[in-house]
């Protein structure tokens, strides 16, 4: 309950702060773009280190002064810890599963009793999740010209970590009655009708999970009647309970990114930045644009984009959204402080990483003179409704997206649904409707070596006028050199959880004493 409070009260806003802010985003003055919200503790004995954001239950602002992860080698700073030589892998990497979901939410706060449980489903238990939000706030001026509003940010933030940390039987019970979304060419002829996994789908996931987990699917996948319905034998074991962090959030207007990482994992966590490109109104104001976090996970580096590109079916509307990318591509840089002789320099932009994600609404549509879009439609033939996507025509022209990977996808269209419906609203004659044509808005790309797409497909939730996109991505993550620690640590227990502001961009560091002052002020927020 601590945490949920606190989370929502990172959503109040004081309104008598409009004029600056507005001022601020005309000017394009930065403020405040390098921070983001995190949970962490600093993992060391009490005479080691200095006071954490989460001791006496305080909301902290970490100060631009602080370097990051508040490390210093200076005397009285926290010492790093280095791996000792028992813990050390045998192995000089580890295979990861890596959940990536994307959610245009059309403007609308979570409601009561909202469920995340169908979007967030995986047939093996995920180590990392992204997730990416479009629209959590409506695109309203208010929104966009004034403060912003973070109230839905925490809502959602509180219904994922309640997700990603419920009781794993309850969890696992869901799998076994929705394991059956696997992307699969059995989908594509009806999206809304759930077809047993594949032998083939089996085999292509073995490489990318661990045995345990491939033969608990394949239990599962067993226990499925004919018709693709749960038998009534279906039981599975309730795996070891696994507990996830919230390593780093950002909201910019109404997109929304955040990173959950599994809690032991997040000791092995440094290099977090996040970097925010604007390309709405006169192109750089937020209502439109990208938010990429970065960061180093063991020795391997990570970028993830979440972006909502220029929307528009009309001709030519598909060149904004190619300029969107190469001006998000060109404008992301993460900042970081100089480092020691020993250390290498963190990834400046999105291509210095190892491996990227892109993610979002990337709003490519259907190409004009699909004459039997209607007709296509109604058969749910997919396949041909895809050699006119946009995206496709556009990376396969060599003009967007040049070397970078998308699934093949066999599920439906994901926008425009009407509202609390199965129905685009093309099959509709609503006339305040506007009639898109049905097209894949939500995608999820990748780049770099040592990613595996498991699978792709899409949620069900009706909660907007888009369906949400997921895929599950096994990721070879690199442990040589076994790096120092930044000492961070998930807090011990969900109680003491603290969603702090952690202020990346570090200018300059400060004497040990200044870490007094900042901390007096916790109250304040």
């Amino acid at each position: 309950m601590a945490v949920k409070q606190r989370e929502l009260e990172m959503g109040k806003v004081s309104k008598f702060s409009w004029p600056k802010l507005i001022v601020r985003k005309w000017l394009n003055i930065p403020s405040g773009a390098d921070e983001f919200h995190s949970d962490y503790t600093i993992n060391d004995k009490i005479d080691e280190r200095r006071k954490s954001c989460s001791d006496e239950d305080h909301y902290v602002f970490v100060p631009e002064d602080f370097s990051e992860g508040w490390l210093m080698e200076a005397a009285g700073g926290i010492k790093p810890t280095v791996l000792s030589p028992e813990t050390l892998p045998d192995s000089d990497s580890v295979t990861l599963r890596m959940f990536v979901g994307t959610w245009n939410v059309g403007g609308k706060s979570p409601h009561h009793g909202l469920s995340l449980r169908d979007w967030l489903r995986s047939p093996a238990p995920a180590d990392i999740y992204v997730l990416g939000f479009q629209e959590i706030v409506p695109l309203n001026a208010g929104n966009v010209l004034g403060a912003e509003d973070n109230g839905p940010a925490a809502q959602w933030l509180s219904l994922i970590r309640q997700a990603l940390n419920t009781n794993p039987s309850d969890f696992e019970l869901d799998q076994c009655y929705n394991i059956t979304s696997l992307s699969s060419p059995l989908l594509e002829q009806r999206a809304s009708v759930k077809s047993r996994i594949s032998f083939s789908d089996l085999l292509s996931m073995e490489d990318g999970i661990g045995k345990e987990d491939f033969e608990r699917s394949i239990n599962l996948n067993s226990s499925l009647s004919e018709d693709g319905s749960p038998s009534p034998t279906c039981v599975s074991s309730s795996p070891k309970q696994r507990r996830f962090c919230l390593a780093a959030s950002k909201q910019m207007v109404g997109l929304f990114l955040c990173v959950w990482v599994r809690a032991d994992l997040y000791q092995h966590i440094s290099n977090l930045k996040v970097s925010c490109v604007g390309r709405g109104i006169m192109g750089y104001l937020g209502n439109k644009g990208s938010i990429s976090i970065s960061m180093t996970l063991h020795q391997t580096t990570f970028c993830f984009v979440c972006t909502h590109l220029t929307s528009g079916e009309k001709e030519g509307d598909e060149i904004r959204r190619n300029s969107d990318v190469a001006e998000i591509l060109k404008r992301t840089r993460f900042s970081h402080t100089l480092r020691g002789r020993k250390q290498p320099l963190p990834p400046h932009a999105i291509f210095d990483h190892d491996k990227i994600i892109w993610l979002g609404d990337l709003n490519y549509r259907l190409a004009a003179g699909c004459a039997d879009t209607y007709e296509l439609l109604k058969k749910n033939d997919w396949q041909t409704l895809l050699e006119k996507d946009q995206l496709r025509l556009e990376q396969r022209a060599g003009r967007v997206f040049k070397g970078w990977e998308e699934g093949t996808i066999y599920f439906a269209p994901t926008y425009k649904y009407l509202a609390d419906s199965d129905d685009y609203v093309v099959q509709t004659s609503i006339p305040k409707e506007k009639r898109r044509i049905p097209a894949w808005c939500d995608r999820i790309l990748w780049k770099g070596e040592g990613l595996k797409q498991m699978w792709y497909s899409r949620g069900e939730s009706r909660f907007s006028d888009h369906r949400p996109v997921y895929s599950l991505f096994s990721v070879q993550v690199n442990l040589a050199n076994y790096p120092i620690s930044t000492a961070r640590s998930c807090p011990p227990t969900l109680s003491k959880l603290t969603a702090c502001v952690a202020k990346v961009q570090a200018e300059e560091l400060l004497l040990i004493p200044r870490a007094r002052s900042c901390l007096n002020t916790a109250s304040m927020f």
